[in-house]
């Protein structure tokens, strides 16, 4: 389903994320789009942006809401276009089967204008973890390593203290 515009992906996905339809998801990537999902894994092709998006939402992320926050684009020529979105997601389910705490996402969508409208060609999302700097491998994997006082600044802190999207 290609789109008027570039900076509309953040809601369409919300929308078929909503709606639980990997497919309409599906659709609004090129056939040869890749994704990469917020630990690292890499899809190539539509179809398998479809299969992974069908597995979480029909399992773990069932009863999941995800509310598009705030939205940036920056125009890479007439026909090619980055778009990045902060979001909320909630509702999660737990392996235990109980609701995981909400969180925070930082989703980049490259987007591509063909004679049908615009299509993402690439995406990744990137979980916000507030007050950290970095990870560093441990033993028992991945920590979370704090901002350092006197760190240099990093930028924007993508969740700031209201933890608002």
């Amino acid at each position: 389903m290609p789109l008027e515009f570039p900076d509309a992906m953040p809601q369409a996905f919300a929308d078929a994320w909503m709606a639980r339809d990997a497919r309409a998801l599906a659709w609004l990537f090129a056939p040869d789009a890749d994704f990469v999902n917020v630990v690292g894994i890499w899809w190539h092709g539509r179809d398998r942006i479809e299969a992974a998006h069908h597995h979480g939402l029909t399992r773990y992320f069932a009863h999941s809401r995800l509310t598009p926050g705030r939205v940036e684009q920056r125009q890479l020529g007439p026909d090619a276009a980055v778009v990045r979105c902060r979001y909320r997601l909630s509702g999660q389910t737990t392996e235990a089967g109980d609701t995981a705490a909400p969180r925070s996402t930082m989703m980049i969508f490259v987007m591509q204008r063909s004679p049908e409208g615009w299509h993402c060609v690439a995406a990744q999302n990137t979980d916000i973890h507030p007050g950290a700097e970095t990870h560093e491998a441990a033993p028992e994997g991945l920590r979370q390593r704090p901002v350092r006082k006197g760190a240099p600044p990093t930028g924007e802190n993508l969740a700031d203290k209201n933890n608002r999207n």
